[in-house]
């Protein structure tokens, strides 16, 4: 349990976000409480009611502080090594608990509706996320075709990190990385290059 202090402000609400998503990971959903984050992040219960109604709500702001963003190269000159690095970033997020705290709530959705449809709106509202921003951001530029850019194409990096993650019960290492792009992202989105425009890669 941390003790009390005089945090304010932004360094108050990160404490209090990193309270709830290590609190939920001790004691699960079904007991995730106020009381439980205050006593964690060493502070008082009522400071947590001044500004969420309900731990879940807490919880859902953690996941969305926490959720990354990618910045491509501003000028769309290397669409292979903005791909990559988006996918390591997928890796870094999977390792911090708020990538567990999806899961969790994933994993539940049954049971807590509410918490499911409140992370799809994170989700929503953050936008589109690593190889989807990558590539939304080249054909932007002009550099790709955006009608190549299904929802099909924009999961495939991620799918096959998660599915090389179940098969294998480890990460994809570098060269694995390498090959979803090469063999996988990129001949898909190639088909729909826009023939006048500068080479991505």
């Amino acid at each position: 349990m941390a003790s009390r202090s005089r945090r304010r402000g932004a360094e108050l609400v990160a404490a209090l976000h990193a309270a709830v998503l290590a609190e939920l990971e001790e004691a699960g959903l079904g007991r995730l409480t106020m009381e439980g984050v205050a006593r964690r992040a060493g502070t008082a219960k009522t400071t947590l009611y001044r500004r969420w109604a309900t731990p879940g709500a807490l919880l859902l702001e953690a996941i969305g502080a926490a959720y990354p963003v990618e910045e491509p190269s501003p000028a769309a000159d290397d669409l292979r090594g903005d791909l990559i690095r988006a996918l390591e970033l997928l890796l870094e997020w999977s390792r911090h608990p708020s990538a567990r705290a999806v899961q969790a709530i994933l994993t539940e959705r049954h049971r807590y509706p509410e918490l499911t449809a409140g992370l799809q709106e994170v989700f929503d509202g953050a936008g589109s996320r690593f190889t989807a921003t990558v590539l939304r951001h080249y054909a932007r530029l002009g550099h790709l075709d955006p009608a190549a850019l299904t929802p099909v194409v924009e999961d495939l990096g991620e799918a096959l990190v998660l599915k090389y993650g179940i098969d294998t019960g480890s990460e994809p290492g570098p060269d694995r990385l390498a090959e979803i792009v090469d063999q996988a992202i990129l001949p898909a989105v190639r088909a729909g290059r826009v023939p006048t425009g500068p080479e991505s890669e």
